[in-house]
């Protein structure tokens, strides 16, 4: 077929205010927060790779403020928010993917985006090695470190919870039930400085290359 059009160009032109119009109307941002959005966009899109799209270390800077440890939670995200899966994120996956951590987010889109985070072998199921995995995951975004009976013990007692069915794995309707009675899992899907981008990107982004070039 005709290789890589001229759809790819090397200047990418700045979107129009209708697209960050459009992107408004379908994440929980505001027009002009889109629009603070594409300056971030842009200087995390030409922090590793100058080739105009987020790269994975480029949204773990964005979602968690550094980029300087490999994550399985962050591998997750990104796998999720790339939908061509092609490797990189484009402008209006990098606005939905923040939106989804966004403080009026509802909280069953939230739900739903957690299953699919957890469900790491996309069975449509939430096993328990994926469990474990995931649990060992967030505790080192957080920096905490608990033995392997520890471990063990949470993710066993998180099973017998939540798989009400008892067949060894959780569906989405079991894992629904179990977030409502255990909000706190939830935690990791929201990002409460997205509620005021206008005020904590402007820092956030002049930081971005100091941050990048040690």
């Amino acid at each position: 077929m005709g290789g890589r059009s001229s759809k790819v160009s090397k200047k990418k032109l700045r979107p129009s205010y209708e697209h960050f119009s459009v992107l408004a109307s379908e994440t929980s941002f505001t027009t002009s927060e889109v629009e603070t959005l594409y300056e971030l966009y842009k200087k995390l899109s030409t922090s590793v790779v100058k080739d105009g799209y987020i790269q994975k270390e480029d949204l773990h800077f964005a979602l968690f403020r550094n980029s300087n440890k490999q994550n399985l939670f962050l591998d997750r995200v990104f796998d999720l928010f790339d939908v061509n899966q092609n490797g990189q994120i484009d402008f209006a996956e990098f606005v939905q993917s923040l939106s989804v951590f966004h403080p009026k987010t509802p909280e069953e889109v939230k739900v739903k985006y957690a299953f699919k985070l957890y469900d790491l072998r996309h069975t449509g199921y939430i096993e328990h090695e994926e469990l474990k995995e995931m649990v060992l995951a967030i505790l080192t975004e957080s920096n905490l470190e608990l033995s392997d009976d520890v471990v063990k013990s949470i993710v066993d007692k998180t099973f017998v919870e939540a798989d009400t069915k008892g067949d060894g794995r959780i569906d989405l309707e079991e894992w629904e039930q179990y977030v409502g009675k255990n909000p706190s899992l939830l935690k990791n899907m929201t990002l409460p400085y997205l509620m005021d981008i206008t005020q904590a990107f402007p820092s956030f982004v002049m930081n971005t290359q100091t941050e990048e070039s040690h």
